[in-house]
């Protein structure tokens, strides 16, 4: 900084001043001996006695470019130097006018002397120089004594700035056990003095804070690393502290300062390890599979993926009963139950667990295996166990005709713990609601209590429950399926009624309708019907059966020249018998219209008698028909009248009939 101390006011700098105006004088005497070009008027100030033939002479201004210092603080206007023309001659004619950039305001001017001061404080980092113009008038006439010109007034740099470190503070990371000189980070600090100046903005760098850690460069400020095997696990976090001193680092220098923090990163230079040696852990044998039995952890300096842990059960007798997984979020091993446990079969199990880290850096391998193993324990504690059935699924085939009570499995369960409870066995109703079977509560025999029919339900599917005496909450179960076998039990009947007819003009051995049967056994070889006119009927002189040995018959006329006349309804028995054992067998009748044809066989007409309803339909289906002829008969007859319409509803009491055409007027009975 510029003191009061060092310039006590502005006289002090009139040496300067005259200086710097004779230096222009010889500055111009070396252009006129080296055979420049000389400016006008300053050749005829250096040479006023030259003949003027020679020389072609213009007045003009004597001066020189001005240097001022900056952070002036002193009382007194600064001053900076003189303007002259080689016009005045000391009288105090000339009136010297000041323009231009700062005129006025930051500069004045002796308007009879010509002397330039500064009336505030300069400073050059706000700006550098300032543009002036001068001009020289007659002070009586207000004329120009010369031409306007143009000078510069430069601003001359002073040490008055520390430098500074403008992206400061600066976070930095390095991984951990670098080797020494290792670059972490370059800081810069920039001085606004300026450079071409001395040593104003001539920085050198240095380090405060962070030895023996770290070192900088003093003329770069790259910060590198200073020590060996720097360790994450033992220091994360470094404060390093970076000055830039200006003046070259020199006594008397401004410096600045910056925070650089520095975080270690970490490397996978820490194996795993096991706190405990040795697990002690327990499951109950009813814990289902994937349940989980304990964990294990081993730790790790590292951190992130160098601390990731891979879990693996290497040795030991459990192998095959349980398994381990590692938990990605806390990198602990799950150990859990792979196949169920059973007290009675295995009370304890030994595993060897491995923790390993998956991820390795080569330059580490030589610290030793970065993987370490424990013991772990497993104790079965045992529970109270639902009895158990043996097997666990049973399958059982029966005739239909088997007799009630008879025994068609014993269901055997025991009870899996060491006490060996005594077992009482039921059915669960829900899955026999017909009640089809019972079984022995204390021996498991398992008896028909009903008929069975094949074919109402050919398949049974119940469940058996067998409780423990002691303690009835422990139930267990088990599933049995019986299929019922087929037995003869069904005969072959047709599938309709058959009703065909005969020409009149039919000639012997004339096919005139094939029939079918169904049954409703199933044997094992398919069904084989046999078919023939029934023994009331085997000298049967019209019709006779043919049996084509596929289930199926023909039924043929056994002579020519039927007549309606004569008679117009046959009634053909025939005898169905299948091939079951013992055999069973019924008779159909097929009933035979005879009617007149044409030529080509095409019926014409029939006997009347062939339009009666068949004896074979129920006393029910006939009173239904007769009811729905009655009605349309009714119908005709009401003549549309709404008054009939409502006594036809009342008579067939179908008061739910409506018809919007003939609402209830009163007449009748709604």
């Amino acid at each position: 900084m510029w003191t009061p101390g060092r310039m006590s006011n502005a006289k002090s700098w009139l040496g300067l001043g005259m200086s710097l105006y004779f230096w222009g004088l010889m500055d111009l005497m070396t252009t006129v001996l080296s055979g420049t070009p000389t400016p006008p008027g300053k050749l005829e100030a250096l040479l006023p006695d030259k003949p003027q033939s020679h020389l072609r002479i213009k007045r003009s201004w004597v001066w020189n470019q001005f240097f001022v210092l900056e952070e002036y603080t002193g009382t007194d206007p600064l001053y900076v130097g003189k303007l002259h023309s080689d016009m005045d001659r000391g009288d105090g004619s000339i009136k010297y006018i000041l323009s231009g950039e700062g005129a006025g305001v930051v500069f004045t001017i002796d308007d009879t002397t010509g002397d330039i001061h500064a009336i505030q404080r300069l400073d050059r980092e706000e700006r550098a120089q300032y543009t002036l113009r001068a001009q020289a008038l007659d002070r009586r006439t207000g004329r120009p004594m010369e031409p306007e010109s143009e000078f510069i007034i430069k601003i001359q740099d002073i040490n008055d700035n520390e430098p500074k470190f403008l992206d400061g503070p600066y976070v930095a990371t390095v991984p951990e056990m670098s080797p020494v000189g290792t670059s972490v980070i370059q800081v810069t600090a920039t001085d606004a003095d300026d450079p071409t100046y001395g040593n104003s903005a001539r920085v050198v760098y240095s380090i405060l804070q962070g030895q023996p850690y770290f070192s900088v460069d003093s003329k770069t400020g790259v910060i590198r690393t200073a020590l060996m095997n720097m360790d994450r696990e033992a220091k994360e976090y470094y404060e390093v502290i970076i000055q830039a001193k200006d003046m070259g680092g020199q006594l008397g220098g401004l410096a600045g300062t910056t925070t650089v923090n520095i975080t270690l990163s970490d490397v996978n230079d820490n194996p795993p390890r096991f706190p405990q040696k040795h697990y002690q852990m327990s499951v109950l044998e009813s814990a289902p599979v994937s349940s989980t039995v304990g964990r294990v952890f081993a730790k790790d300096l590292d951190e992130g993926i160098n601390a990731e842990m891979k879990y693996t059960i290497v040795d030991g007798d459990g192998a095959d009963a349980f398994d381990i997984n590692t938990d990605p979020n806390f990198q602990v091993g799950i150990i859990t139950v792979k196949k169920p446990l059973s007290f009675e079969s295995k009370k304890s199990y030994t595993l060897k667990v491995e923790g390993a880290n998956p991820h390795l850096e080569m330059r580490f391998l030589n610290l030793g295996p970065f993987q370490d193993t424990t013991t772990v324990h497993i104790s079965v504690e045992d529970v109270d166990e639902p009895p158990i059935f043996e097997p666990g699924f049973y399958f059982v085939e029966v005739p239909e005709d088997v007799a009630i009570g008879t025994t068609i499995q014993i269901i055997s369960a025991k009870d899996p713990d060491v006490t060996n409870n005594s077992i009482r066995y039921s059915i669960d109703r829900s899955s026999d609601p017909g009640r089809f079977f019972y079984v022995d509560i204390t021996t498991g025999a398992l008896m028909t209590a009903r008929p069975l029919d094949r074919e109402e339900f050919s398949w049974h599917n119940i469940t058996v429950l067998a409780m423990e005496m002691n303690n009835p909450s422990q139930v267990g179960s088990v599933s049995v399926t019986i299929k019922v076998l087929d037995v003869n039990d069904n005969a072959p009947e047709f599938p309709r009624f058959y009703e065909a007819f005969v020409c009149e003009n039919a000639k012997a051995g004339q096919l005139i309708q094939t029939v079918s049967a169904v049954d409703q056994d199933d044997p094992h070889n398919g069904q084989h019907f046999h078919y023939s006119l029934a023994p009331e009927a085997a000298n049967n002189p019209n019709f006779t059966v043919r049996d084509n040995q596929d289930n199926t018959a023909r039924i043929l006329t056994r002579r020519s020249g039927f007549g309606q006349q004569e008679q117009s309804v046959f009634y053909l028995p025939i005898l169905i018998a299948d091939s079951g054992q013992p055999v069973l067998s019924s008779t159909g009748t097929l009933t035979i219209q005879v009617c007149s044809c044409d030529d080509d066989g095409q019926v014409l007409s029939c006997s009347p008698e062939a339009y009666m309803l068949p004896v074979s339909l129920s006393r029910g289906a006939l009173i239904a028909i007769l009811a729905c002829i009655f009605v349309l008969l009714v119908l005709r007859s009401l003549d549309q009248s709404c008054s009939g319409f409502w006594s036809l509803s009342a008579l067939t009491k179908n008061s739910f009939l409506q018809f919007p055409e003939c609402p209830y007027d009163g007449i009748g009975s709604p």
